[in-house]
């Protein structure tokens, strides 16, 4: 059996100057999706519930996810494993018929996996930590990975038989971006967005690891400075942008994910 590895210099080693321990987050475990999410509400701001009243149809323009809100719980009957509830707060943006007026309206969406975040009881302190009790933490980080949204269809729908107002809680930064309050009763005309949603979620921890050093990293990149007032002079160095007037024949499909295959 080979000798243990400790932290030092490593002898016999091709290019390998040293084995060095560092503190970092190990990935105890991590899932992708490809949501397709089908009627998901959207609430308008008030002025574009105006357009949404007279509009006999509404055509998708775009998504932008704000914010992620992530939350992990132990699961009691699986030692190790736990629940990471997502939620997902969407700025969606559309076009209505007639009149190709402008609407905006948040749209939420929640998500729930179960990853294995195996198990600690270790509380960790720093020398800048604040003073007072801190509860033991043994539980993973959770960490969601995930890209604008494609907007794929939207539609209206007529109020509810039964009116009312949603009870969704909004962060209020969230409402703050929106910049209108937003309309959430029932007893209006409703818009739906299906969107298509391409995440990532991982469970980490705080743990120490022995990698192998190669040597003290030197970029070879210099800085070059400039002294160059002319802004003219600093513009004329630039290559003209061909490609940008010129759209190519195709688009390679890893380019760009939002394309239909």
């Amino acid at each position: 059996m080979p000798d243990k590895v400790v932290s030092g210099p490593v002898g016999g080693a091709a290019s390998i100057r040293e084995a060095v321990s560092v503190n970092t987050h190990k990935i105890f475990d991590c899932c992708r999706d490809k949501d397709c999410v089908d009627d998901l509400r959207v609430y308008p701001t008030q002025s574009s519930q105006t357009y949404l009243e007279n509009a006999i149809s509404i055509r998708p323009k775009a998504a932008e996810l704000l914010f992620v809100n992530v939350n992990v719980e132990p699961v009691g009957f699986n030692r190790g494993y736990y629940t990471v509830d997502c939620t997902y707060f969407y700025r969606v943006s559309a076009e209505t018929f007639p009149g190709g007026n402008l609407c905006r309206g948040l749209a939420v969406f929640d998500k729930r996996v179960m990853l294995f975040g195996s198990e600690s009881s270790v509380k960790t302190f720093f020398s800048d930590s604040p003073e007072g009790v801190v509860d033991a933490d043994d539980q993973p980080k959770a960490v969601v990975s995930a890209v604008d949204p494609i907007c794929l269809h939207c539609s209206l729908a007529e109020p509810a038989e039964t009116p009312g107002s949603e009870s969704i809680i909004i962060p209020q930064f969230i409402l703050d971006a929106m910049g209108e309050d937003l309309v959430t009763v029932d007893n209006v005309r409703r818009w739906f967005v299906t969107i298509g949603q391409f995440s990532m979620v991982r469970l980490e921890r705080d743990t120490q690891l022995l990698i192998p050093a190669y040597d003290y990293y030197l970029p070879d990149k210099e800085c070059p400075g400039t002294s160059e007032d002319d802004p003219c002079a600093l513009f004329g160095r630039i290559d003209f942008p061909v490609d940008e007037f010129f759209p190519p024949d195709s688009v390679a499909e890893s380019c760009d994910y939002k394309q239909y295959k």
